[in-house]
């Protein structure tokens, strides 16, 4: 019996710490490992310090087929004015940034793109750039430098600063 009681115990501690887990708890402000906060999450109400990666799921609804290749990676795109946009991409490139170059969804120099699909984002004006997620992730590579994983996701999303 007393075995059993504290195999229960145990069971619930797993139940609420996941259920923690899922539901996001705060976290410190002050972390480093905190990813920045795009503009819809910042006009989103809720708890200060709290943020989340954006969704890098591949949607099942507009989802654009683009490029042609062996490798296949999803792409989301989240816009200043909260909007998205979602592809599939096909590519014989190494890399997530030349793969994006190749179809011209990106622009830039040296590895700093300001212009994803078209909208261009102006740090010295309006304190933005462009995240860069890999699988909900900040993060901590760029571009140019992360290698295509097939069937991954990753996202560029319109941050402010």
């Amino acid at each position: 019996m007393k075995h059993l009681s504290k195999s229960l115990v145990c069971l619930l501690l797993v139940l609420l710490l996941a259920a923690a887990a899922l539901t996001g708890c705060a976290q410190n402000p002050t972390a480093s490992t905190e990813a920045p906060k795009t503009q819809a999450q910042t006009e989103a109400p809720k708890t200060e310090g709290q943020t989340e990666a954006p969704k890098t799921e591949a949607p099942d609804a507009e989802l654009q087929e683009l490029g042609e290749g062996s490798s296949l990676f999803y792409l989301e795109v989240g816009f200043a004015d909260g909007s998205t946009a979602s592809y599939a991409i096909h590519s014989d490139a190494e890399t997530v940034g030349a793969a994006l170059t190749e179809l011209e969804l990106i622009e830039g120099e040296n590895g700093m793109y300001t212009t994803v699909c078209g909208k261009t984002l102006d740090w010295d004006a309006d304190h933005m750039y462009w995240a860069f997620y890999i699988e909900g992730e900040y993060a901590s590579t760029g571009l140019d430098d992360t290698p295509i994983t097939q069937e991954a996701h990753y996202a560029l999303t319109a941050t402010e600063g």
